[in-house]
């Protein structure tokens, strides 16, 4: 049987000399936050996909009411809510690039700024720490690192 004991995360997920436990702590709680953030971005592009369906959606109904002789019916459909906007002045695209321009690309920058700045732009050092804590040597699955190719 191949001997299982790694020697732990690759040079990519090692902690930098001289950095402290708090550094890395602080930048795991930046990272969780990021996540959070493209977690909410995700729902956001959901919400302007089902918003877009639905109003495309919307002109089949007119279609129909107009079939079925409700042409007033239809009118107000066309006039009041096919095309409205979502929020005052906006469709949800605008939405989603306001909130990429000012909001998500200024966070996604600043992890970025804060990791060159701090531990030579390093990625989840927190959960790279953790793994290793957490793993049991020596066992199948519980690996530092993936099989060579």
């Amino acid at each position: 049987m191949a001997n299982l004991d790694t020697p732990g995360p690759d040079a990519t997920h090692q902690r930098p000399e001289g950095v402290s436990d708090l550094t890395v702590e602080a930048l795991g709680k930046l990272s969780e936050a990021l996540e959070v953030v493209e977690n909410a971005r995700g729902f956001l592009y959901n919400f302007h996909r089902l918003t877009g369906t639905a109003d495309l959606n919307l002109s089949e109904a007119e279609e129909l009411f107009r079939k079925a002789g409700h042409t007033e019916i239809a009118d107000r459909l066309v006039s009041d809510i096919i095309g409205r906007n979502v929020i005052e002045g906006r469709w949800t695209f605008q939405i989603m690039e306001d909130y990429d321009d000012n909001y998500y690309s200024e966070f996604k920058s600043f992890e970025k700024e804060a990791r060159d700045t701090l531990v030579e732009g390093k990625r989840h050092l927190f959960e790279a720490e953790m793994k290793e804590d957490r793993r049991t040597k020596g066992r199948k699955h519980h690996e530092a690192l993936p099989p060579e190719a």
